[in-house]
């Protein structure tokens, strides 16, 4: 019986062996490409890879080579790249088991590096969480995506225009900024919140609605994800920091230093995004239970009133023969003045103590 080559969650690969190259996640109708970028100071190539075959690890290039692969349901593609490059089996696994944590390690002749993208949707309150991974060789890199998108067109576009300076830098500084384009991607998302939180707050203390409590209850789900992607990075980047490996130059590991910082950043921003959401419920409870008790001062103030005027219609109300107030003339009006003058004045002792 042969093995599955896709599943949809890790505990499915249950009993299976270490190394075992098994999709995990969604899997996606794309099938999996290879593009290269090559580049030197004074050369640019930019081709499609349609086989594995056509592909030749870059050895001793002077150049700089990226694979950006997509598609990480093609396990097939992914063990073929393994063998090219003699990437460990167990790489190779967590490359493909999408669920990965954000983490480096180090092996003799590359650097692994996974990351998460979060993508966010500010008009549907949505939050994407997809796992790219990047290894890091002498002279090139790969990079593998779960579907094809626009996250690397910055780094594309600078190597196109680069007048040899970004060119002339090596396979370090490259993962260095697709690592800091992924780190400047949840500013974005930040920015967003930002906007949203502030105009939630704005309505909460306006008219707080049940619509307001799905997206406070939806941003606080959508938190999980962004915190459970940043909050790793801190040791992703003090790994490569401490790194003791000739694929990490000193002088890369200054722009390394600057990611630290806005990881850091990030992190802090992200625990005052959640303790400015899980405020935002703490109004929206407040603000209920604020109108709650303004509908029932209302209802209390009616009902004092009401109490003595029925008190007195109750009396009044009996079918005693021996009422003497019954047989005077003036016995109607003088109960409705009764009855008047009462609720007047409870209304205006109630403003008197100001709870009108």
């Amino acid at each position: 019986m042969t093995q599955p080559l896709s599943l949809s969650s890790s505990s499915e690969k249950f009993g299976l062996a270490p190394g075992s190259v098994i999709h995990v996640g969604e899997r996606l109708e794309t099938a999996g490409k290879i593009k290269l970028i090559e580049f030197s100071k004074d050369i640019l190539i930019e081709q499609e890879i349609k086989t594995v075959s056509e592909l030749i690890p870059p050895k001793d290039k002077p150049t700089v080579s990226w694979f950006s692969i997509t598609g990480l349901h093609d396990v097939e593609l992914i063990e073929q790249l393994g063998k090219e490059f003699t990437i460990h089996q167990l790489v190779l696994e967590d490359i493909a088991n999408t669920h990965q944590r954000p983490k480096v390690e180090e092996f003799d002749n590359i650097i692994f590096i996974v990351l998460r993208v979060i993508r966010f949707d500010a008009e549907s309150l949505t939050f994407d969480n997809e796992q790219f991974s990047l290894i890091l060789g002498s002279n090139f890199i790969l990079t593998f995506e779960e579907s094809e998108s626009d996250l690397l067109h910055p780094i594309i576009r600078r190597i196109q225009n680069s007048r040899g300076r970004f060119r002339s830098q090596g396979a370090d500084y490259l993962s260095y900024s697709i690592i800091d384009l992924v780190v400047d991607h949840y500013f974005l998302i930040e920015d967003s919140l930002d906007e949203i939180v502030e105009d939630l707050e704005d309505q909460l203390l306006l008219s707080p609605s049940p619509d307001m409590l799905n997206t406070i209850q939806k941003l606080k789900r959508g938190m999980i994800f962004v915190r459970r992607a940043v909050s790793p990075l801190r040791e992703v980047l003090n790994g490569l920091l401490r790194s003791e490996s000739d694929l990490i130059r000193d002088t890369t590991k200054v722009y390394l230093r600057d990611v630290y910082d806005h990881t850091i950043r990030v992190a802090e921003g992200l625990d005052t995004y959640r303790d400015l959401i899980a405020g935002l419920l703490e109004i929206y409870l407040s603000s209920l239970s604020n109108k709650m008790n303004e509908v029932m001062k209302v209802l209390t103030v009616f009902a004092t009133i009401f109490i003595p005027l029925t008190f007195l219609a109750g009396v009044y109300g009996m079918n005693f023969d021996y009422m003497p107030e019954l047989k005077w003339a003036w016995s109607y009006p003088v109960f409705w003045s009764i009855s008047i003058a009462t609720a007047v004045g409870l209304l205006v002792f109630f403003r008197r103590k100001k709870w009108l």
